[in-house]
């Protein structure tokens, strides 16, 4: 039988252990046989493994096939020049590795947090004597003494109890202290015993001894870390479509440059040459590119998060965000500000609002009793020097003596007697105190409790006989008071004359009325729900707290406006099967009350299962293994504990539920924004591929040099590509609903405006400039030309020359693939002015420098080369504008008919 169904002397038998603790030969004896109080961890790959996995995943094998592709042609023509695509291939390699393993190391954190979590001493009783030490070295069967302030280190039944309370909201997610007692608990549960202290929850008022029966890897704290621990993080909905995407871009580039290959051996050409032709046509159509712009882009994303108080911790995270379809939210801390406030006083048969300043100080002249008791019936532990006051103790009683220290500032004190403390059964706390030869003796609890003990009630001033009705009218008010999740406490005096024995103090006692508190909704929240539902995600309550607490705040935020919400509780939900669950989740008003850990965890996957891409929030140890498993972890920077912070994506450094709302605006531009410069970087494919075909169809020399194409795509495109990214979300993106599971990053429309619309133009465009130089130059066709002629450099400098520049006009283009690119002025994004500078800096160098004609093959183009290029980049722009004319009338006339 466990120790928490036990009588205190079977505990101790059970344990063999005494009243006395353990000797110092048994503890050793035990720590060698269960080891130290600590949480173990679990098996992980080494940074080695890890940093080498970033080198060999599939976008970095297609990359160094590529690398490889290019110094085998550069052995079999080392003129070619494809040794300074090798090198720069395996540089976007190291720098995307190291850059990725970084992100990942920080956030390994995790377990540092729980073992920070749990107290470094604690005062443990062996052979007859109380010592201070390691909370490492506890042992089951060490008995260990409690007080106000302390974590406790291990499970604990508990021996004995004075007025102790607990804060267990670490571990259940329940907001309010917990009174334990010492008797036999009828719960095999021990997170839901009245006799059992937890590992890592907090002692807020009164003082005890308890025995300890679980450490280490066996406390319930341990194997919420465990839980934590054992959940696969699984992709992100970006990595997954980034796969996805780059299997399919490889899959089509090798395919072609095999296929062009082997045309190009049938046509008769040279290996080296159709070698070197198969390799131009994979290197044009893989985005070297793409990951470093997209790690940049994401980067960009989180900092202009952290200036939103969104602080990420894993740089996927930016962007799933933005596709969350569900919000699974915790109550206690987040969407409320985790702290008592007293919201009414029920005096004289009345209701007031709670008054401040000299209203509340009237008030208290007219009712001093009912505000004494609120001041002197307390177990506050007052840390404050001087004016300062600092409290330690419940939440409830801190609100309650702030509020009598308001009322009565001038109070004299009067002498403290005795206490009769707090506990599960009696619901109640009663304090004893001298003024002058009167003894008053101050009461406050549940009104259940009290109302037995009291024969009268203050009414107008006087006292009055408390009969049946005025009891039922009490009763009644305290209901309605709950059921808007307030938690109700009554208070109660009576004035001794003479003696009274101790357990007939709390009798004939005259009942001042009721004092209602509450944990208050942040203020923000209600809006930030209502831009969830607009933006079609949904927001669902996953709280350890009370169901009608739940219910009630979930009314004043606006998470449930229909009159009969379902609400499904803990125990309801150990009941359902996961088909029942999924079937429960469908419903349009739903929350969850008095869940456990594994439970949360359970509904974030049911909902994933359901195709869901879920949000989870929380502050408590209990929330870290939802948070881990949830597409995305949200935790709160400032009430959440240290472990939660680490097991999530995103900690909100304000605990601002509404910094959320902001989050996803910013995770849906990222994604839009990818879809951007994804448009952009594609579009520059076509005019690199074209010149590859036309050398082998059509017999010309080869426009393009492979070392030209890396100058396009990892130089003058990166930084234009980068300012894409770092595009403002658009006006009304908070309006649409979350983009479609089924929606792809590389969607048909994209390919279709990327290759057969965009990037025909910029085609054209280099094609007409290559000819136009060779025409000049006074070519014919057949013609063979060296590479080192200077017409042919010239010519192939004009195809570049020619892409650039349509590439300009494609960056304003792909801003976005409705609005008018006149519609949003560059100064929005300081970027596009750099990345243009950039764009045609890096291109003039390239043109004109020795540098850049030695590395890349090219020569200076007179003037006029550069002219001829503007009227085709103008029909570009032209096409495209006429395009999104007819995509928003489309818009418009489809807007119109809903």
């Amino acid at each position: 039988m466990p120790v928490l169904r036990q009588s205190i002397d079977d505990a101790l038998k059970e344990l063999r252990s005494s009243h006395e603790g353990l000797s110092r030969e048994d503890a050793l004896a035990r720590i060698r046989e269960f080891g130290p109080n600590v949480i173990q961890r679990v098996e992980r790959p080494g940074q080695l493994r890890l940093l080498a996995h970033e080198f060999t995943h599939f976008f970095a094998r297609v990359l160094w096939l590529a690398a490889g592709l290019a110094g085998l042609a550069h052995w079999y023509d080392p003129a070619a020049g494809m040794d300074t695509l090798a090198l720069a291939v395996v540089a976007v390699i190291v720098v995307n590795a190291v850059f990725s393993f970084w992100q990942q190391y920080r956030t390994e954190q995790a377990l540092a947090a729980l073992e920070r979590l749990l107290p470094r001493s604690v005062r443990t009783i062996r052979d007859g004597a109380v010592y201070d030490i390691p909370s490492a070295d506890l042992v089951p069967g060490d008995i260990i003494r409690l007080e106000a302030g302390d974590r406790v280190p291990a499970d604990a039944r508990m021996l004995e109890a004075f007025g102790l309370r607990l804060n267990n909201a670490t571990i259940t997610g329940e907001s309010v202290p917990v009174a334990l007692d010492t008797r036999a608990s009828t719960d095999r549960d021990p997170v839901h015993a009245s006799n059992v202290a937890l590992a890592g929850t907090a002692v807020v008022s009164g003082r005890g001894t308890a025995l300890v029966f679980a450490t280490g890897s066996h406390t319930e704290f341990a194997k919420i870390a465990g839980l934590a621990q054992q959940v696969h993080a699984e992709l992100s909905p970006l990595q997954r479509e980034l796969t996805r995407l780059t299997h399919l871009v490889t899959a089509i580039a090798v395919a072609l440059g095999g296929v062009f290959f082997l045309a190009a051996i049938a046509l008769g050409l040279p290996l080296a040459a159709a070698l070197l032709f198969g390799v131009g046509i994979i290197v044009a159509n893989v985005p070297e590119g793409l990951l470093p712009t997209v790690t940049l882009s994401l980067a960009m994303a989180a900092q202009r998060m952290a200036a939103r108080h969104a602080l990420v911790r894993h740089l996927p995270s930016v962007e799933t965000l933005g596709a969350a379809t569900v919000i699974c939210t915790d109550k206690t801390g987040t969407l409320t500000e985790n702290r008592m406030r007293i919201r009414r006083l029920h005096i004289d048969g009345l209701d007031r609002e709670r008054p401040c300043g000299d209203a509340l100080r009237r008030l208290a002249s007219d009712y001093p009793t009912y505000f004494e008791a609120c001041l002197l019936c307390e177990n506050i532990t007052d840390t404050g020097a001087g004016g300062a006051h600092e409290q330690q103790g419940d939440p409830m009683e801190v609100a309650l003596l702030q509020m009598g220290r308001e009322a009565l500032p001038d109070l004299a004190a009067p002498e403290r007697l005795d206490e009769i403390p707090f506990d599960s059964d009696r619901r109640r706390l009663s304090t004893l105190y001298r003024r002058g030869d009167e003894r008053i003796l101050y009461v406050k609890g549940a009104l259940e409790t009290l109302l037995p003990l009291c024969t009268r009630a203050l009414i107008g001033g006087t006292e009055v006989p408390l009969d049946a009705a005025a009891a039922r009218a009490l009763i009644a008010r305290q209901d309605g008071l709950a059921s808007e999740g307030l938690r109700v406490l009554a208070l109660a005096v009576r004035h001794l004359g003479g003696d009274a024995a101790p357990d007939e103090l709390e009798e004939d006692l005259t009942l001042l009325g009721l004092v209602a508190l509450e944990d208050p909704p942040r203020p923000e929240v209600p809006d930030a729900v209502a831009r969830c539902r607009s933006a079609g995600v949904r927001v669902i309550m996953v709280t350890g707290d009370h169901p009608r607490t739940a219910l009630a705040i979930a009314r004043q935020v606006g998470l449930a406006t229909r009159p009969d919400p379902r609400i499904i509780t803990g125990e309801r939900l150990r009941q359902l099967s996961d088909t029942q669950l999924q079937l429960a989740l469908d419903e349009p008003e739903i929350l969850f009350a008095r869940i456990d850990a594994d439970q949360k965890l359970r509904v974030v996957q049911s909902l994933q299962r359901k195709g869901e891409v879920v949000a989870a929030t929380g502050d408590g140890v209990n929330d870290a293994p939802a948070l881990k498993a949830a597409d995305i972890g949200v935790a709160m920077g400032r009430s959440g504990t240290e472990v939660t912070r680490e097991a999530a994506d995103l900690v909100l450094a304000d605990d601002n539920f509404a910094s959320i709302v902001h989050a996803i605006e910013e995770g849906r531009a990222v994604y839009a924004n990818i879809r951007k410069f994804l448009t952009y970087i594609l579009t520059s494919n076509v005019p690199e591929l074209v010149p590859y075909v036309a050398f082998v169809m059509l017999g010309i020399p080869l426009p393009l040099t492979i070392a030209q194409i890396l100058a396009v795509d990892l130089g003058t495109d990166l930084v234009p590509a980068l300012a894409l990214g770092a595009e403002a979300p658009e006006h009304d993106v908070m309006r649409k609903p979350p983009r479609r599971a089924s929606e792809r990053l590389l969607s048909t429309a994209l390919l279709l405006r990327a290759y057969l619309f965009l990037g025909f133009f910029e085609a054209l465009a280099g094609m007409a400039a290559y000819f136009y130089v060779l025409s000049r130059g006074g070519w014919e066709w057949g013609t063979a030309l060296s590479a080192g002629d200077p017409v042919y450099l010239q010519a192939t400098t004009a195809c570049l020359v020619g892409i650039v520049v349509t590439q300009v006009v494609n960056l304003f283009c792909c801003r976005s693939d409705e609005r008018s690119a006149f519609a949003a002025p560059a100064r929005r994004n300081p970027l596009i002015a750099l990345g243009l500078a950039v764009e045609l800096g890096l291109t003039v160098a390239i043109v004109y420098s020795p540098l850049g004609h030695r590395l890349f093959g090219t020569a200076p183009l007179p003037v006029e080369v550069w002219l001829f290029t503007l009227p085709w980049a103008g029909l570009m722009m032209a096409a495209e504008e006429l395009r999104k004319l007819v995509v928003r009338r489309r818009l418009r006339s489809a807007a119109s008919q809903t």
